[in-house]
């Protein structure tokens, strides 16, 4: 057996060993870790030292001393997972706070659109009904030649073609209108004397013309611009009102009404008001500075 020198892979120590150790695990003297000694040169002498392996190749820590006046460099170490993971939650959050606030810019949208079809819906009127002027229903003021139709009350208003769609009785003040929404495209009103719709029931009323002291009556219409207009009539009309029995909350009638307006405005048919009761009377308030009551004088004992 020959001897042979072979050096530390790690601190470059050169170690002399039998040729029967090749393959061998020890320990190096100077840096005490485990090598693996090296196949023994086939020839006698060699003039290359060998270099032994590391026997389990271990990860030196960082500043380790290699005995040479050297220090070993820390190996890299692969990413934690806990930073992979925290990224992760960092990007998902975002994520979820961009589709938040992309949900809320998108509902804010949808809300001011709607608010502004709103707006522009309550803007524009609503398409009127337009019903052509009755031939059956002539004007007069000679309540003689009045003739009330056995139809629904119908006729002209302020030059434009009337049907009544709605009919109210409340209290004394009976409404005739056309349209859906308030205040009506055209209608009439006739005030008269009651507390209640029933008072009416039976009842007929009969004004010429030439009477001095006649319920007021008011005719509403709308103008170019769909603003609300009224006129009243306190004289000179010709109204023959028929009421019949009230029953189950309504009121049937027929009336005849000439008024003498410039577009000789005449309303005449049947009807069937719907009785409403009067909003209760609002409560009077009390004088600011009520008079002092007199004292009453005391008579003596």
């Amino acid at each position: 057996m020959s001897d042979f020198k072979f050096a530390c892979p790690v601190c470059g120590q050169h170690i002399t060993a039998d040729s029967s150790s090749s393959g061998t695990r020890l320990e190096c003297p100077t840096c005490f870790r485990k090598i693996v000694v090296p196949q023994a040169p086939t020839t006698g002498e060699s003039k290359f030292i060998l270099s032994a392996a590391q026997a389990d190749k271990p990860r030196p820590n960082a500043g380790t001393d290699t005995g040479l006046g050297l220090q070993t460099e820390a190996a890299h170490r692969p990413l934690p997972m806990v930073v992979v993971a925290v990224v992760a939650l960092c990007l998902a959050g975002a994520g979820v706070w961009f589709w938040h606030i992309r949900s809320q810019r998108a509902a804010a949208r949808r809300a001011a659109a709607a608010a502004a079809a709103a707006a522009a819906a309550k803007r524009s009127p609503a398409p009127r009904t337009v019903y052509p002027i009755p031939t059956n229903i002539v004007w007069t003021l000679e309540l003689s030649n009045a003739v009330i139709p056995e139809a629904n009350a119908a006729g002209s208003i302020h030059g434009n073609g009337f049907s009544c769609e709605r009919s109210t009785l409340q209290g004394g003040n009976l409404g005739l209108r056309q349209g859906a929404t308030w205040p009506p495209d055209l209608g009439l009103n006739i005030h008269l004397v009651a507390q209640q719709g029933e008072e009416l029931s039976g009842k007929t009323i009969v004004i010429p013309p030439d009477r001095p002291k006649v319920p007021r009556v008011m005719l509403r219409w709308k103008d170019d611009q769909n603003q609300p207009r009224t006129e009243d009539f306190h004289s000179g009309y010709a109204l023959r009102l028929v009421f019949g029995q009230a029953a189950n909350g309504r009121m049937p009638g027929q009336l005849f009404l000439g008024l003498p307006d410039e577009s000789k405005s005449v309303v005449a048919g049947s009807f069937n008001a719907e009785i409403r009761r009067p909003p209760p009377p609002k409560p009077k308030a009390p004088p600011k500075n009520p008079p002092p009551v007199a004292s009453q004088p005391t008579s003596p004992p």
